[in-house]
This record gives C-alpha cells, sequence and structure tokens, in this order.
C-alpha cells in the first residue's frame, strides 16, 4: 500500500464503488495534487487497477519542444516483459513511424515499498509522426478525410495491432499501448491511482487536465494493469464509475463498424463510442453525448422541436449503442490543432452513480473539477491552493447534474484554451451555454495587509451574543474590503457567531462568498485549535489514547480530525462512539477532510447527544441514528441519514445521493438541495424539509403511513438563495419526472404557486388540495425551518410579489389508493 495511505485503511483487495476525479486549469497544475483526492477515495478502491491521464502536458517535462508536444504523437507502451522491446519498435515503430524524440520512464520508488502486488510496466514513450511512404500507401484505402485525420487513423490502427500481437491474442500479456494521442498522457497499473503518482515520479509533472481512477473495471474483471481505467480513444482518456446491462449489444454494434474490443471491458467500449462519433462521424459534441445519454420522458416533451427532432434522429440511429446501467464517465481530451484541451464530465440518465461538479475562476486563474465525491473536490482544491494561493480551497460554485436535463443536458465540459503564453477555462453545458461561477466578484488576495477597524466596530464585535455579532457583520460585510473584513473575523472570539456566518445567506458585496467563507473557516478552526474554557476538551489523533470521561464542568469534547482515517479502527467516527460510550453528550468535530460514518453506532435511544462538523465530511453520516442531534456546517454528502430511525439531522448545505434511503424516522432539514434519490424505500415517520429541489426520484417507493395520522412526509420548497442572501424561486420547483413513484404511503408538500408539477411526473402518485389538516402539521416545520435557516414563511407564502393562502402556494401529492380510499379532492390542474 501507499505509505501516505494510514495503516488502518490498508485493506485486503476488495470490491470498491469506483472512485473518480478530475480537474482543469487555467495553469499547469502538477501531478501530486492528482494524488490528494485519490487518497481521499482510496477506499472507493481494491487495489486491482488505479490510473491516471493528463493532457494539455508541459514539453519541457519530456525533454521536447511546444511544437513537438504538439505536433507528434506521444506513443506510450506498456511493457509486462522488457525483452519484447526490439521487436515491437522493429516491427511496429521504427518501419512505421519518424521518432523526433523517445525516453524511458523509469521507476521512481520500489513496487514492494508502495504494497503493490504486482510489478508495474515498464513504460517507453514515442514522439512520433507517420512516414510518408508509410502514411501514402494507408491513405489509398481512406477517402474524404484530411491528412491529419488519415495520420490520426494510421496510429489508431497501429496501436489495435500492437496490441493484437503483444496483448489481446495472447496467454501472457507481453505488452500494451497504453495512449497514443498528441499532448495526452495515460498511465496505469495494477494499485491505486495514487500509487502511480508515486512510482512513475510524476509528482512535478505539469499539466492543465488531470483525470484519475480507484478500481478496476466492473466487466472483465481484469486483475492486469491494461484492463484499469482510463482507457484511450483517438484523443481522449475515459474513466468511469458504473457498468452496462448491455454491454455485450454494445461490443456487438461496434464490430458492425470494424471495431473490436480488446481488454473486454465496459470502459473501453465506452471510449471507442465516443471516438467513433466525435472522430469518424465527426458528430459535435452535444449530439455525442446524446448517443451516449439520450434524452427521455419529460425532459425530452420540454425541448425545442428543433432538438427533439434531431435528438429523434440520434436515438433512432444509435440506441442500441448506448450504455444503459449506471454510469458517469469523466473524460480527459487533447484537441492540439484548436490549441485545446478538456475536461468532460457525462451522467446517464439513470443517475445511479454520485457526481460533483465545481468552478472557480478569479485573480487570473481559472478551474473546474469534477468527482464522485464532494471531499475530493475540496482535497483537491486544498492541495492545489496550498502550493498556488491565486486558487482557493473552496470553489465557487458546486452543483450534481441530472443526466438528459432539458436544461443543461447532465454533462459538463471545461475548455482549457491557450493564448499565447497562457490560457483560460471556461464551463460550458451539452448545449454550449456558459455556466459562471461568479466572474464579476473579486477574490480576496491574502498577500495584501489587513486594514484595522475603528474602537467601536471592535465593541460590536466582542460584545453581545452570537446572534448580534452575526447581525452587525452579515449587515456590514457587504461594504467593507477584504482587509477589513479578515480584521473583523480575526477579532471574533464566539463560535457561534462564527457559526451563524459560516452557515447563513447574506450578501458579501464584490467579494466572492468563497474567499470569505474561507477567512471565517480558518478562523473557527483557528479557536477550536486553542479552546481553553473548562466546558471544552480538545482531542487530536496523536492524543487519542488520553480519552476519558468528561470531568466536572467539562461540557463539550472537541475532536480535530486531521490525522483521523476515514474509516475504521483509527477513524474519528469511532473515537466519537466510544467517548459517548464515557459520558460525552456534546461533540464537536473540524477539519474533516472526508471522514464518515459521524452520528453512526451511539446505539438506541441516544437523544441528548449533538455533534457539529465543520470541514468536508464524509458519507453515511447520520446513518442508522436514534435519537442523536447532528448538525453539518457545510454541504453533506452521499448516503446521508440511511436507515435513520429518529433524531435531528440539519444540514446547512446541499446533500448527496441517496440521502435517507430506508429512513425510518427522524426530524431532518436541508438548506440547499439533494441529488438524485433521496427517501427512497423510507418508511415510519420521517419528517423531512428541503428547500431546494432534488434531482430525480424523489421518494420512490414511501411506505410512511398516513402524515395526518402520525406518519412521514417531505416537505420541497423549490427557492435558492441570491447573490444578496434573499429567496428566490427555482425555474421549476421539482424538474425530473419518477416523483413520488410507487409509493405506498405518507405525502409530499411541494410549494408549487404556479402548478408546474404535472401527472406525467408522477408513477402512481395524486395531486391533491392541500387541507387545513395538511396546513397545521407542516407549519411547524417551516417554522423550525425558518429559526435554522433564516427561510422566512412569509417569504415561502409570497407569489409573484403577493401575500397567498397555504392552499394557493402548497400543493399535496400522495399515493393514489390513497387519495381514491380517502376521496381527497384532487387539484384542479393535476
Amino acid at each position: 500500500m501507499p505509505a501516505d495511505v494510514p495503516e488502518g485503511m490498508k485493506k485486503e483487495a476488495e470490491e470498491g464503488g469506483c472512485g473518480v476525479v478530475g480537474f482543469a486549469g487555467s495553469v499547469m497544475i502538477k501531478g501530486r495534487h492528482i494524488r490528494r483526492p485519490s487518497v481521499q477515495m482510496h477506499n472507493r478502491g481494491n487495489g486491482k487497477g488505479g490510473g491516471i491521464a493528463a493532457a494539455g502536458l508541459d514539453p519541457a517535462f519530456f525533454g521536447v519542444s511546444r511544437e513537438v508536444m504538439s505536433e507528434c504523437y506521444l506513443l506510450n507502451i506498456a511493457l509486462l516483459d522488457p525483452s519484447v522491446q526490439r521487436d515491437l519498435e522493429n516491427e511496429f515503430v521504427l518501419p512505421r513511424f519518424e521518432v523526433v524524440h523517445s525516453r524511458g520512464l523509469p521507476a521512481r520508488a520500489g513496487w514492494r515499498d508502495l504494497g503493490l502486488l504486482t510489478p508495474p510496466p515498464d513504460v517507453k514513450q514515442y514522439f512520433v509522426r507517420a512516414k510518408k511512404g508509410a502514411l501514402d500507401d494507408f491513405r489509398k484505402t481512406l477517402s474524404g478525410v484530411t491528412d491529419r485525420e488519415a495520420e490520426d487513423e494510421f496510429v489508431f490502427r497501429n496501436s489495435f495491432a500492437i496490441n493484437r500481437k503483444f496483448y489481446a491474442s495472447l496467454g501472457e500479456k507481453k505488452a500494451f499501448v497504453l495512449s497514443h494521442a498528441r499532448d495526452l498522457l495515460i498511465l496505469k497499473i495494477v494499485g491505486y491511482a495514487e500509487d502511480v503518482v508515486r512510482y512513475y515520479g510524476i509528482e512535478d509533472m505539469p499539466a492543465h487536465v488531470w483525470i484519475a481512477h480507484q478500481r478496476y473495471p466492473t466487466k472483465g474483471r481484469v486483475w492486469h494493469p491494461g484492463g484499469a481505467h482510463p482507457f484511450i480513444g483517438m484523443n481522449e482518456a475515459l474513466v468511469h464509475n458504473g457498468d452496462f446491462a448491455n454491454y455485450a449489444s454494445v461490443t456487438e454494434y461496434l464490430r458492425q463498424r470494424n471495431l473490436r474490443p480488446q481488454f473486454l471491458t465496459d470502459t473501453e467500449v465506452s471510449v471507442m463510442l465516443f471516438d467513433l462519433w466525435s472522430r469518424a462521424y465527426r458528430y459535435p459534441l452535444e449530439w455525442v453525448i446524446e448517443g451516449l445519454a439520450p434524452t427521455t420522458e419529460l425532459d425530452f416533451d420540454r425541448l425545442p422541436p428543433e432538438k427533439r427532432k434531431l435528438y429523434s434522429a440520434i436515438q433512432a440511429t444509435h440506441i442500441h449503442a448506448s450504455p444503459d446501467g449506471p454510469w458517469f464517465f469523466i473524460i480527459g481530451r487533447s484537441l492540439p490543432d484548436e490549441k485545446e484541451c478538456q475536461l468532460l464530465g457525462i451522467t446517464d440518465t439513470a443517475m445511479l452513480r454520485p457526481q460533483v461538479f465545481a468552478f472557480s475562476e478569479g485573480r487570473g486563474v481559472q478551474i473546474g473539477l469534477c468527482a464522485s465525491e464532494k471531499q475530493a473536490i475540496d482535497a483537491a482544491l486544498e492541495s492545489i491552493s496550498e502550493e498556488d494561493g491565486r486558487f482557493r480551497p473552496i470553489a465557487d460554485k458546486y452543483w450534481n447534474a441530472r443526466g438528459g436535463s432539458h436544461t443543461d443536458g447532465g454533462a459538463f465540459v471545461f475548455r482549457v484554451k491557450r493564448n499565447g503564453a497562457g490560457a483560460t477555462v471556461g464551463c460550458f453545458n451539452k448545449f454550449g451555454d456558459p455556466v459562471s461561477a461568479d466572474p464579476d466578484r473579486v477574490a480576496c488576495d491574502f498577500s495584501e495587509k489587513i486594514a484595522p477597524g475603528t474602537a467601536d466596530e471592535e465593541r460590536g464585535l466582542l460584545q453581545g451574543n452570537a446572534g448580534e455579532i452575526f447581525g452587525f457583520v452579515s449587515s456590514s460585510l457587504a461594504s467593507w474590503d477584504y482587509g477589513k473584513v479578515r480584521w473583523a473575523i480575526r477579532h471574533i472570539n464566539s463560535i457561534e457567531a462564527l457559526t451563524l456566518l459560516n452557515d447563513l445567506r447574506y450578501g458579501t458585496g464584490g467579494k466572492k462568498r468563497s474567499s470569505v467563507l474561507q477567512i471565517i473557516r480558518s478562523r473557527i478552526n483557528a479557536l477550536l485549535d486553542s479552546v481553553a474554557a473548562p466546558e471544552y476538551r480538545r482531542i487530536t489523533f496523536a492524543g487519542r489514547d488520553t480519552l476519558r470521561p468528561p470531568r466536572q464542568g467539562e461540557k463539550t469534547l472537541v475532536i480535530d480530525a486531521s490525522g483521523f482515517e476515514p474509516e475504521g479502527a483509527l477513524c474519528d467516527a469511532r473515537l466519537l462512539v466510544k467517548a459517548y460510550g464515557l459520558g460525552w453528550r456534546r461533540f464537536i468535530v473540524y477539519r474533516l477532510s472526508g471522514q464518515r460514518f459521524h452520528g453512526c453506532g451511539l446505539g438506541p435511544a441516544s437523544g441528548g447527544a449533538r455533534i457539529d462538523l465543520y470541514g468536508s465530511s464524509g458519507d453515511y453520516a447520520g446513518s442508522g441514528m436514534d435519537g442523536c442531534e447532528l448538525h453539518i456546517h457545510n454541504d453533506g454528502q452521499d448516503q446521508l441519514g440511511q436507515i435513520l430511525k429518529d433524531g435531528k439531522l440539519v444540514v446547512y448545505g446541499n446533500v448527496g445521493q441517496t440521502f435517507m434511503y430506508g429512513a425510518k424516522g427522524g426530524s431532518v432539514f436541508i438548506m440547499g438541495s439533494a441529488a438524485g434519490r433521496p427517501l427512497i424505500n423510507a418508511v415510519g415517520r420521517p419528517r423531512v424539509v428541503i428547500n431546494g429541489t432534488c434531482l430525480d426520484f424523489l421518494a420512490e417507493s414511501f411506505m410512511a403511513g398516513d402524515a395526518l395520522k402520525g406518519g412521514g412526509f417531505v416537505i420541497v420548497n423549490g427557492v435558492e438563495f441570491g447573490e444578496a442572501g434573499g429567496l428566490r424561486d427555482l425555474a421549476l420547483p421539482y424538474p425530473g419526472s419518477n416523483l413520488f413513484s410507487l409509493a405506498s404511503g405518507g405525502a409530499l408538500y411541494i410549494r408549487d404557486p404556479e402548478k408546474t408539477v404535472v401527472a406525467s411526473q408522477l408513477n402512481g402518485g395524486r395531486i391533491v388540495k392541500l387541507s387545513k389538516a395538511d396546513w397545521d402539521l407542516i407549519r411547524p416545520y417551516l417554522e423550525e425551518n425558518e429559526a435554522l435557516f433564516h427561510v422566512r414563511l412569509a417569504d415561502l407564502l409570497r407569489a409573484d410579489g403577493k401575500a397567498l393562502p397555504p392552499e394557493k402556494v402548497y400543493r399535496k401529492i400522495m399515493p393514489l389508493q390513497a387519495a381514491l380510499m380517502d376521496r381527497e379532492i384532487p387539484d384542479e390542474d393535476e
């Protein structure tokens, strides 16, 4: 195992859930920064396959010029048996190519020292152009192509021939082509993604685009470097999380076009499809994405007529090749003729695999990221910002994609465009529409001096309760410059006041909210690092063995999570459970970086316990809770609140995939939105308020009794916070299909004054009028929602600037059979 992975995470090889991550920067970023997010998702790997790809390479690292890097193909060959190098060169390299430059990529670390089970392959790299005679003979078999297109195909087929002779046709694998593109490189081994970086010593290798993958491919189960991700097309490297139900039919589709997979994996055929449609068929990127993830159902109906006609033709032609199953693709792409490289994230329409996107722009740099988990994005940003202060550890914008969406397509591309000596990154959705991330607001330059405030301002920061301090700062912050903001936050000694400033929304003037949060969270960490009040006891990883029961006057255990493992015997969540058994009931956990399972394992009837999480927490927080109160002062991750039985969960941001799966109870408040599949198979009496929306499959198979007789329900408010902190309605309070699908109990209350939710979004549900009893039931939860998040109930009951009665704002959705039995009055616009 790699040395930078903690001992407790060094498991026996096992199947994981695939960890994928990628980022694209306007300046070149070193390979060491793809390692940290890979380590963060180590649990998603299994040690049987890890790989990285980089595009937009630095020619100096390879000892060539920019012209050579842009014009020549980097033929990158893995030698499993180094003795075949001469035969391979003599047959497939020297007779066919002019070799401009060649080099070996030597090992920089011992494979046994890294804990690898097999030695990684030797790598030989050739910068080549096709020999004129060989290319002229090859061109006789082609028509209607440019010189470069012919050379691309020549290189592609040559690699196929290398693999056929030295890999695919042999019982004993001897060599294969890792990649063959211009300005793009793939490396992969039997191990973990972070092992690739350390073994080949590419920590200092700069590139504009990086992608990484943990775990071998699903199909084929190849325990071999040839079976690891990424896979090469021609100009693109692809990694993915998921698997296909129609792998055989996709393979047959490719065979009919004389494309024969050689590594027997669904990842390989995915990139072959992408390459076929983009390079051979010359489809625009939008068409390629539509072929991979066809738009269906209500989203298709909501497309403009010209799009429906186009997409119908694409689907009719290629639907049998569209990968059917849960998947999320990340693609690194090189387009040197356009002086561009790209990072793409494509989500399938089933949305069964987690994904998060992020984008930041400011201080002359931009960066786009996507990953399986938000905490991996945060880890990458933290690592990059430590080396280059122009980047920030918090992105300007985070979002989840809804596959096949009629608004953005559920796919995003970060385009790195070179312009002279520099480059810029722009973000675009499937349709080519730009996605911005607060570009007009200014990021903080921490090298500038702090500007002191007045004596009156200092008194306002040091006196009063937390609410008063929050009110003073939040009302003043928009007019302050960063020097004053930094001075003010440094003078706040109240964790409670800083928490309000971290959690709630307010105007920041011309300053980026991400920079303001960086200042606030840094102060929170500093205060918690130095807590000295008698009611607090702080514990670190190094001091974990000093854990003891609380003494007289001690009320709160403060746990510094840095150094603790994400899971297992040495994780902070285990320490918290042990502390609970010793009598501690109040916990603050901070400096989180992907640690999981907080709130789990406290046992039944854990009422009276409260946990506050600061930082980037991981999956499964609050799962199985039975009475505990858990506050997440950031976005939540995936699988939050699974099988939650009782207690209170509050998230001051968004939550990830499969939120509250199989939950049985509890009161839950989400400040933002949920990703896909929240509250599936929930039973009992969960009571949930989501202020934003969710992507799809909300409360599928909900089985939570009768809401008016003690059962469960979900409230969806369909709002978001504007730039000045005020509320604004989302365009659609629920954008997807499969709303309350196949539910047999409970109710959904959706704020929908414009009546945008229609019966076709339901499957077994019915929209009925909101009754007084319904309003009496949900109003206390909306009032608590206001106290927690400052989402005013009065604002929720307004539409088009008018105050409306609840029944004109909220609509109730309940199971069809229950609605018929209870003779509920259907909504007039159902």
